[in-house]
């Protein structure tokens, strides 16, 4: 169960929010697993989910989702993380997660996850590197992997699984992340962690600006991230002086954000899809694309995404194709796979451009 299986093909909306090559650079491995996936894996391990049902498990994440509180929406990480507790399982999950990207009509996946997870179940940092980079590297989809820090861990901690990230660098690694819990963990507390990176040519982007003040995304940026995840707090910066200072710098240093739309509403960084700052931050010109965070805590695909911004936000589809440019742009994968994914979106927008001329031009019917 996911949400593509709620898209109809005969929804001219759906169909072309499938059809639209999308830029995937904010998903969490252990956010997205099929829920038959969860089911087979728990079973292996002997763990207890609330349901051995895929629809039935799939609406118990859905209810967390909605509870309005982000300790419920987290609560199903304990249970994906769990039942990933193996190489083996890592690497699976990593691998059904690019071909669910694939099939969803991602060109290039960036998928992330927070190695150190399984270190209490005896499982190296490096076995969970090794495993998920085996993984990815299994699907056809163009894909890399963002390594994660949590935030509440101690600096001393991000920065060894930031040198960790380096150590992999050749191998399939694309850029280290700061992660977790936001409010009370800025990120110059972990200065380290973004100076190793720095120091060993890790590009670098960091979740900021979600849980706490707009100010976090450019102190963010000015310790050398390149994006930001979600970073819809820099909204706040828009109409006044003093944020405006904040605003241009953003768009002077070409920042990237990987903006989530409904993981943002599941966990009270927005309060509804009219009002989430995703269109005035757009409006505004900041650089930023369209992502799922976690597939499976908010039962979203990037095609639902997309449909959803065209349906409730007043999206238009050039502008969802110029936002997955941004989002190939910004991309750290090589650039021929950068290249090759800007082609096929542009590809598609001039073919949806021509369409739309053709059917404009149609002399109307008396």
């Amino acid at each position: 169960m996911n949400a593509l299986d709620n898209m109809a093909l005969d929804d001219p909306i759906d169909a072309l929010a499938r059809a639209l090559p999308k830029v995937l650079l904010h998903e969490h491995i252990d956010g997205g697993l099929r829920t038959a996936t969860l089911i087979e894996l728990a079973r292996e391990r002997g763990l207890t989910l609330p349901s051995d049902d895929a629809a039935e498990l799939a609406s118990w994440f859905d209810r967390r989702a909605h509870a309005g509180s982000l300790p419920a929406y987290l609560e199903g990480f304990g249970l994906t993380i769990a039942a990933m507790a193996s190489p083996s399982a890592m690497a699976r999950v990593a691998f059904e997660a690019a071909e669910d990207a694939r099939t969803d009509g991602c060109v290039l996946a960036e998928l992330r996850c927070a190695p150190n997870l399984w270190e209490a179940d005896g499982i190296s940092a490096e076995a969970a590197i090794e495993a998920l980079l085996a993984g990815l590297q299994r699907s056809t989809l163009p894909a890399g992997l963002i390594v994660c820090a949590l935030r509440h861990h101690t600096p001393a901690e991000t920065e060894r699984v930031a040198r960790l990230a380096v150590r992999y660098r050749a191998h399939g690694v694309v850029a280290f992340d700061l992660a977790g819990p936001e409010f009370g963990h800025p990120p110059g507390e972990h200065a380290g962690a973004f100076a190793a990176a720095n120091e060993g040519g890790l590009s670098i982007t960091c979740h900021a600006g979600e849980a706490d003040e707009a100010k976090r995304v450019i102190e963010a940026a000015r310790l050398g991230a390149r994006r930001i995840g979600h970073g819809v707090r820099l909204v706040d910066a828009l109409g006044s002086v003093s944020g405006q200072a904040l605003i241009d710098e953003a768009i002077a240093r070409r920042l990237h954000l990987e903006v989530c739309v409904t993981s943002n509403l599941h966990t009270g960084a927005a309060v509804s899809r009219a009002s989430h700052p995703i269109r005035a931050l757009w409006d505004a010109g900041i650089d930023l694309s369209f992502h799922t965070d976690n597939r499976l805590m908010s039962g979203v695909s990037a095609s639902s995404e997309a449909a959803s911004l065209v349906r409730e936000s007043g999206f238009t589809w050039a502008e969802l194709a110029s936002m997955c440019l941004h989002a190939a742009q910004a991309s750290f994968l090589p650039e021929e796979v950068r290249a090759k994914a800007e082609a096929s979106i542009r590809l598609w927008a001039a073919d949806q451009a021509a369409g739309t001329l053709a059917r404009s031009s149609k002399p109307s019917t008396p």
